[in-house]
């Protein structure tokens, strides 16, 4: 594994026992911990130190959740392209819903198995298994992107795909040669049109909806 294919990782738990597992197993699958925390501020804090592409924040059931889950949202403010995976003891609906509004990537529960643990973290940068299914992932996308089409614009089909491929605002800015207002503009219709609150759930609208496809960087009508 070279410097150059390291991937880097924040880890937060409010309990060292689990801060020392989760750093153990990290180095099988490349990536290198260069911070450590055990309360929400410090872990978003490290994050702006070091912008790595992982945080694994450990939020469980307790008084400190509201503040942990808020830890995921700044850090990806910080680093936008921040991949945040959020492992947990509990397992409610309710609470997995939260972890993804706040900008999670993966929710894993504390009693997987520590090859379920790693297979999640890899599946946040690499595609390594597929569904037959999706053999015909590509023209699913196509009908799903003219079906978006009764819905939106072209022109915020296009945002939409390259917000949900993890793009900030700047970067959508400087994509599409527009500013930023016009970029905030676009996304407050999009937002109302789909129905949804943020940026977070019109990414998850995209994919769920095969809008986007997540190895594909460029939005159709573009090339």
């Amino acid at each position: 594994m070279t410097a150059r294919s390291e991937r880097t990782a924040v880890i937060f738990d409010h309990s060292q026992l689990w801060l020392h597992s989760l750093e153990r197993v990290l180095p099988a699958i490349g990536i290198a911990t260069r911070g450590r925390a055990t309360s929400a501020d410090e872990a978003v804090m490290l994050v702006k130190q070091h912008t790595p592409n992982l945080l694994i924040a450990g939020i469980d059931r307790g008084p400190n959740v509201a503040g942990d889950l808020s830890c995921v949202r700044l850090a990806r403010e910080h680093v936008p392209e921040l991949q945040v995976i959020v492992w947990s003891n509990v397992d409610e609906p309710q609470a997995v819903k939260a972890a993804f509004a706040s900008g999670a990537a993966v929710y894993v529960l504390k009693t997987a198995r520590p090859e379920d643990i790693l297979l999640a973290i890899r599946q946040t940068s690499e595609r390594s298994f597929y569904l037959a299914d999706d053999l015909s992932v590509r023209n699913r996308a196509a009908r799903a992107t003219e079906e978006a089409s009764g819905i939106l614009t072209r022109r915020e089909i296009e945002i939409l795909q390259l917000l949900a491929q993890g793009h900030s605002n700047a970067q959508l800015a400087q994509l599409l040669w527009v500013t930023e207002d016009t970029v905030k503009f676009h996304l407050s219709n999009i937002y109302q049109k789909l129905e949804v609150a943020n940026r977070t759930e019109a990414s998850r609208w995209a994919h769920v909806h095969g809008v986007v496809l997540a190895d594909d960087a460029t939005p159709a009508g573009t090339a």
